[in-house]
């Protein structure tokens, strides 16, 4: 017995020291965003900052333009989520249920190109753009992921195989049709997956970096990340500036984690992922 609540207690030790050093930089940038210049320099990036001040908030939120940024992002990252939690789980759902010629093969080749780095797609998709004439607009930042990803299909489809057909065959005896299961049973029982998927994509978007720094090249649909990139070559001294920027992209994703954090363990526990 002694044993056994030593072992628990390494456990939970080694998991809470885990927690503190995933945490800990998030924590400090939320602290170090509330003091001046100064204080950055003098003090640790752990110490309180005891007083508080918010006028680095008010500096970078009507001098440095970060209202657009913040609105540029979001109206990017929703679209992309909506899209990407639309196809995916229509597509899923026709690699999970639906029975036609070629399906294992089709989905074994699609989700192969999740092995393809990202790095090498970025110049063939710029060229494409450029050739329709979408460079530095929000289509060029919208399209190449709004339609689904491989791994929003595979997470989506594992899901669903988790669903028990007899749901399914119980529906169509009486008399219910493909468009009617997915709607009335199927989506129904997603929403934990779809939760998920939500946040990953959400996530995924309003970090990207790589693809808007190539596609866009004016500040009228500048995204966030580019706009802290900027912020870090033009005010590399001022750390309490590139901090609070750091802080404020920080927020909106802390708050879309901990409102679909219930459904992401749901989702992880029934399907068996890691």
């Amino acid at each position: 017995m002694t044993t056994r609540l030593l072992r628990r207690c390494l456990l939970y030790l080694a998991l809470v020291l885990g927690a503190v050093v995933s945490v800990a930089p998030y924590l400090m940038t939320l602290n170090s965003s509330f003091k001046d210049t100064h204080r950055i320099f003098a003090t640790q990036a752990w110490t309180p900052a005891v007083p508080p001040t918010f006028a680095n908030f008010t500096q970078l939120w009507g001098k440095y333009q970060m209202s657009g940024f913040l609105l540029h992002t979001l109206l990017v990252a929703v679209v992309i989520t909506v899209g990407q939690v639309t196809f995916c789980t229509f597509s899923a759902y026709a690699f999970a249920r639906l029975k036609f010629p070629g399906r294992d093969l089709l989905f074994a080749v699609f989700i192969a190109t999740m092995m393809v780095p990202q790095i090498v797609t970025l110049i063939p998709l710029f060229l494409v753009m450029s050739k329709l004439g979408l460079v530095d607009s929000y289509a060029a930042l919208i399209l190449p992921t709004v339609f689904g990803t491989p791994f929003g299909i595979f997470l989506v489809r594992q899901y669903l195989r988790t669903i028990p057909a007899d749901l399914e065959a119980a529906a169509r005896i009486d008399g219910a049709g493909t468009w009617t299961i997915l709607w009335r049973i199927i989506l129904p029982l997603s929403r934990p997956i779809m939760a998920t998927l939500a946040t990953v994509t959400f996530i995924s978007s309003w970090n990207n970096l790589l693809w808007p720094l190539m596609v866009t090249d004016s500040e009228r649909i500048t995204v966030l990340t580019v706009g802290i990139s900027a912020l870090q070559g033009q005010f590399a001294s001022q750390l309490n500036i590139v901090l609070t920027a750091s802080a404020l992209a920080l927020l909106p994703l802390i708050a879309v984690f901990l409102t679909f954090q219930r459904h992401i363990v749901r989702s992880i526990a029934l399907t068996g992922l890691k």
